[in-house]
């Protein structure tokens, strides 16, 4: 998917070596009711497969930003994603989690 508007919704998404569980989370934001957002994705110094995965799914779908660092921890990777954020609101999902389709909604 190519999304080029300027995003209601900045999803910061701390990842560190969660690949057993990121694809669901990946796809539990991406099919939200809300299309008008940015998923950044901060990859804390990962060993495992999750940079591989992050990696394929930008691939896919230009809303998904990613940003890498060494493992500094999730409070620093989230201060990475809201320095990048470009979204009106921001939400914070961890790596492991999943969300509701209509968690992340249009509003007025």
């Amino acid at each position: 998917m190519v999304y080029t508007a300027k995003p209601k919704i900045s999803a910061i998404i701390p990842v560190y070596n969660s690949q057993q569980y990121l694809k669901n989370c990946l796809d539990s934001i991406l099919n939200q009711d809300l299309q008008e957002l940015e998923l950044i994705c901060v990859n804390d110094g990962s060993s495992d497969n999750s940079l591989n995965i992050l990696n394929d799914y930008a691939k896919k779908d230009s809303r998904i930003k990613i940003l890498n660092q060494q493992n500094q921890g999730q409070g620093a990777a989230r201060n990475k994603g809201i320095k990048a954020a470009k979204g009106e609101y921001l939400i914070f999902v961890d790596s492991d989690d999943m969300i509701e389709s209509s968690s992340i909604r249009g509003g007025g």
